[in-house]
Parts: structure tokens; C-alpha cells; sequence
């Protein structure tokens, strides 16, 4: 799908982190972008922001909850209606989760915990995936037959997940597992599927740790020793949608980190 320029991008998790990264690389590049994220102020900055630097009508804010079918449905409605039916779907909206599967005090994790980190990171990006490929077959396919493509968010833990991170990492191996058949299945509609599995990246989420944990954090990644960028995570999104190649492939982007057991 070459060149960018002039396509229309859902981004989830866009007021913030990795998302936030993504909606401004797709903007520089001339894409008009649906900045989607559970905070409707911090939609409404980024969109604000876009469209002060790359002129009005690049970017719509909009509130949506991805493990809510009606109300993302909506959004991404509110979107084509706004920007134009959208080819690119970049799903980055995630939380995370650090519970012992048996606590300091004997007792087992709540179950509550594990569903709500599974609902929102592998149902989520189901729901995200399953509304915007619906829409996207609808669509003339352009010269080399493809409708469009999207990009989902995993992680490093999927592989690897220390100790604690049972839901997360559960939750991000679902992802991993479903980006192939997924390809597979879209296929025949010439909507491609990718997922990026990032390590460790220098976020407002990490941000909150005390300085020293990050800094001996960036010393485990073998090379570059630091944390990853937003901006690098928001390159290989972009990438990945200009490469017609790349199809039911996850990527690591992690600097050869693997993560120890604690």
C-alpha cells in the first residue's frame, strides 16, 4: 500500500505511549488519522496537536472502549464518516497486569483480574480486528489488489513472560496465535495482518518506575543498551503498512532482550 499519503488510519490507543508515536508518524506522512484511545481528552490532545501541525481535518479524537462492540462499531463509524472509509487499522490500545497466581498471603489471584487483562489486550484486539476487516472488504481493492491492512500490538512477554505476568502474557500469546489465521482468513479479501511484539520502551507507563529501575531495565537490552523508542515502534507500523510482502508475520522489537525470569 504505497504511498501512505491519503489513506485514512484507525489508532487505537492513540493519546498516549506507543499510539500516540504511531497517529503522529501517520500524520507526517500525510494520512488522516482516527486518534481513538478510553480517554476522550487525551484523544481530543493528540488530535488537537495533529491537526495544529499538519493543517485541519487530519485528525478526529473519539472515546471508545475496545472491548465494547457497539460503541467501538460507533467509533470507527464516527471515523469513516469524518475522514473516509479507512484502509489502515493500527491496534495498539493495551493495559497490564503483575499478579502472582498465588499471593504473599496463600491465596489464589482473583479471576476477575486475569478476564479483565485478556478481555481488554486479546478480545480487544479481536474486536478492533473483526469491525475494521468487515468495513475494509467492502472496499475497492486498489492496483495490486489489496483493501487495506492492519497492525496489532503484542509483546515480548508473549514469549517470555516473567513471573506475574501470567494474564498479560496469555493475553499477548493470543494475539501472537491469531495473527496467522487471521492473515490467512483475510486473504481472500486483500486485507493484510501483521503484529509487533515490543520489549522494553521508554512509555509514560515506564516513565512512572523510579529512575534506577529504568536505567538497569535499558542495560538488560543487549544492543542499543536503552529503551526502545516510541518513534521506532511508530517506524516499523509505518513500514510494515507500505511493505506489500509482509503478511501473518509477528515481529520482535526489542534490541535481542529476552526477558529473565524476574
Amino acid at each position: 500500500m504505497q504511498p501512505l499519503q491519503g489513506h485514512t488510519a484507525l489508532v487505537t490507543g492513540a493519546g498516549s505511549g506507543l499510539g500516540e508515536a504511531t497517529a503522529r508518524a501517520l500524520a507526517e506522512r500525510g494520512v488522516r488519522v482516527a486518534a481513538i484511545d478510553l480517554s476522550a481528552s487525551a484523544a481530543q490532545r493528540v488530535a488537537d496537536e495533529l491537526n495544529h501541525a499538519h493543517g485541519a481535518g487530519t485528525a478526529l479524537a473519539l472515546a471508545a472502549d475496545v472491548t465494547d462492540p457497539v460503541g467501538l462499531q460507533t467509533a470507527f463509524e464516527q471515523a469513516a464518516a469524518a475522514l473516509g472509509p479507512a484502509r489502515i487499522l493500527m491496534h495498539v490500545a493495551g493495559i497490564g497486569s503483575a499478579r502472582r497466581i498465588v499471593g504473599k498471603d496463600g491465596q489464589p489471584a482473583p479471576l476477575e483480574d486475569f478476564e479483565r487483562v485478556v478481555r481488554v489486550n486479546l478480545i480487544g484486539s479481536y474486536n478492533a480486528a473483526r469491525l475494521f476487516a468487515a468495513a475494509c472488504a467492502k472496499l475497492p481493492p486498489l492496483a495490486d489488489g489489496e483493501r487495506g491492512v492492519m497492525v496489532l500490538t503484542a509483546s515480548v512477554a508473549a514469549f517470555d513472560g516473567q513471573v506475574g505476568q501470567q494474564a498479560y502474557s496469555a493475553s499477548k500469546g493470543g494475539v501472537v496465535g491469531m495473527t496467522l489465521p487471521m492473515a490467512r482468513d483475510l486473504a481472500q479479501h486483500g486485507i493484510r495482518v501483521c503484529t509487533i511484539a515490543p520489549g522494553l520502551f521508554n512509555t509514560p507507563l515506564m516513565r512512572t518506575l523510579p529512575e534506577a529501575v529504568q536505567q538497569s531495565l535499558a542495560a538488560s537490552i543487549p544492543f542499543p543498551p536503552r529503551l526502545g523508542k516510541p518513534e521506532e515502534f511508530a517506524e516499523l507500523a509505518c513500514h510494515i503498512v507500505t511493505n506489500g510482502h509482509l503478511n501473518g508475520e509477528v515481529i520482535r522489537l526489542d534490541g535481542a532482550l529476552r526477558l529473565p525470569p524476574r
